[in-house]
């Protein structure tokens, strides 16, 4: 009987140590304010001229680390990241406390000097955010199909601007692609004022040739989670179009193209012509 009741307590004891509620707990503590923040962000000199290679620092400073630089965001403490814009620039410290708590931080900068930075994100996003409007100079078509690796605009089915809002709606006169530096952000603008909002990336090293030689293509533009303007598959049930063969670009006229899948030279291929706002 003994040897039952302190089988008991003992069993009562470990259920009332189960039921203490979590407040009586440990928690994480030690919560800073951006004021307690010891970081830094400093471009490194390059030929005596501050570059836009900067060293960031938040070693140590007990609480998660992110850095937006406006073309990227990292979550190292201690790193160098690359910029793509010269002049005042604003680098973004986020914070995570273990409390859940956020705290920011913003560092200004000054880059003088730009070192291996791709001219496309300069033609692409101008000084930090640029808008392309179809390019109806002199009435000719901005979207439609023609032959892969023959035509460089449409020449087969053409579609002026003043018919786009038939083919995608919202998305002919009055609309507009806002390409940014920051967060390489990518914004759809309908011709109602109402917008969507996805990001971009391009790679010049992805070139298309014809087959008699010269470049057809000079890079590659992808998207996520938004198209360029009627950015469809036309004959593939409008399924969304995500990556586009960069065949002009430059300060004024941003051109782009897609093959239907599977096609070889003089196959259908579809056009975008765009032109800066």
């Amino acid at each position: 009987m003994l040897n039952k009741l302190i089988y008991l307590i003992a069993i009562a004891a470990v259920l009332f140590t189960a039921c203490d509620p979590i407040e009586d707990r440990d928690v994480m503590s030690g919560a800073i304010t951006a004021d307690d923040l010891d970081i830094s962000a400093v471009p490194q000199i390059i030929d005596g001229k501050n570059s836009n290679f900067i060293d960031l620092n938040s070693d140590g400073v007990g609480c998660l680390t992110s850095w937006n630089y406006g073309n990227g965001v990292t979550t190292e403490t201690k790193t160098t990241v690359q910029m793509v814009l010269d002049g005042t620039q604003d680098i973004v410290f986020t914070g995570l406390n273990g409390d859940g708590s956020q705290i920011t931080k913003t560092i200004t900068i000054q880059i003088d000097t730009l070192i291996d930075v791709p001219e496309e994100w300069a033609l692409l996003c101008g000084t930090g955010e640029k808008s392309w409007v179809w390019d109806d100079t002199d009435g000719q078509a901005v979207w439609g199909n023609g032959g892969y690796l023959g035509c460089t605009s449409p020449c087969w089915y053409t579609v002026p601007v003043g018919d786009m809002d038939a083919q995608a709606a919202g998305e002919g006169l009055n609309s507009e692609l806002v390409f940014s530096v920051s967060g390489s952000s990518l914004t759809k603008v309908y011709s109602d004022g109402s917008s969507e909002t996805g990001t971009f990336t391009f790679d010049m090293s992805k070139t298309t040739s014809y087959e008699g030689g010269g470049l057809w293509a000079k890079g590659k533009l992808t998207t996520q989670n938004i198209t360029v303007l009627a950015g469809f598959q036309s004959n593939f049930g409008g399924a969304p179009i995500y990556e586009y063969d960069i065949l002009r670009l430059d300060e004024d006229k941003l051109y782009l193209g897609w093959p239907e899948p599977g096609v070889g030279a003089w196959g259908a291929a579809w056009f975008w012509m765009f032109k800066k706002k």
